[in-house]
């Protein structure tokens, strides 16, 4: 089996490094094309107004100046010499469940090989605080990744389907359970931007988030990290809200609607 390894973290994430064993457990076949710097929160980003460089870190290892979506579709396109037939994303420093699904880099990655026809996997190590300082548990994915992708590959997949894999900030000894969840949403307000003033006495902004505690409905990839379980989400990219398609036929479909007037 021929693996493809990304990230959103970089090349030298600690966390591709961790992905690099567990692929290995799997197979010698491994390519990893991944960011040459860190691209957190690009979700499926593609660079279109500048070039892409490529830079090589070793036999089948790669570095883009892109993003995780440039880098999936250089190395099927132009880098491999034959398609992967599995691609793996992450492990991302911090977990990506709830709406950060739409616009992580790690699950991007995992999209990008989806659209080419390729079964895909996102996977991200929660921590207990996102901080510099705090070390993740790598070794709590590293523990429970090749039995669950041993799982995933023995099944069948609904075509446009990625699977996103979640591990609590746990080390494995504490961990419960695998759950099976549904895509969470937090409390609007969550995401904020930090104003600052620099030392010429100019304003700028610093994304972040608030950080406040929730209550997650249950059987959602939120509620299983604060439980300490395994979120296994299968997710697709169909963004429509087929519930409200019926009702906008009855009042939009046929001819267009009359001018209004100003």
């Amino acid at each position: 089996m021929r693996i493809l390894l990304t990230n959103d973290d970089g090349i030298d994430a600690e966390g591709l490094a961790c992905l690099e064993r567990i692929a290995r457990r799997f197979s010698d076949d491994v390519w990893t094309v991944a960011p040459l710097f860190e691209q957190s929160g690009k979700g499926r980003g593609i660079t279109l107004t500048e070039p892409l460089r490529v830079h090589g870190f070793g036999d089948k290892r790669f570095a883009v100046t892109g993003t995780p979506t440039d880098c999936v579709v250089l190395a099927v396109n132009e880098i491999m010499d034959a398609p992967p037939d599995l691609v793996l994303s992450g492990v991302n420093r911090g977990h990506n469940v709830g709406e950060d699904c739409s616009y992580s880099g790690t699950v991007a990655g995992a999209l990008q090989g989806m659209a080419f026809g390729i079964r895909s996997i996102a996977l991200s190590q929660s921590l207990e605080r996102f901080h510099d300082e705090v070390t993740a548990h790598w070794e709590t994915a590293e523990e429970f990744a090749p039995g669950i992708i041993s799982r995933l590959l023995e099944s069948k997949w609904s075509p446009g389907v990625v699977m996103n894999l979640n591990f609590p900030a746990r080390p494995p000894e504490q961990v419960s359970e695998v759950e099976v969840t549904t895509q969470g949403f937090r409390v609007a307000g969550e995401m904020a931007a930090v104003k600052r003033t620099d030392l010429r006495g100019r304003d700028y902004w610093w994304m972040s988030f608030r950080g406040t505690k929730q209550d997650h409905a249950p059987g959602t990839d939120l509620r299983a990290m604060d439980d300490g379980k395994i979120s296994v989400t299968p997710l697709h990219i169909d963004l429509t809200h087929h519930a409200s398609v019926h009702d906008l036929k009855g009042m939009l479909g046929g001819a267009p609607p009359k001018r209004v007037e100003a």
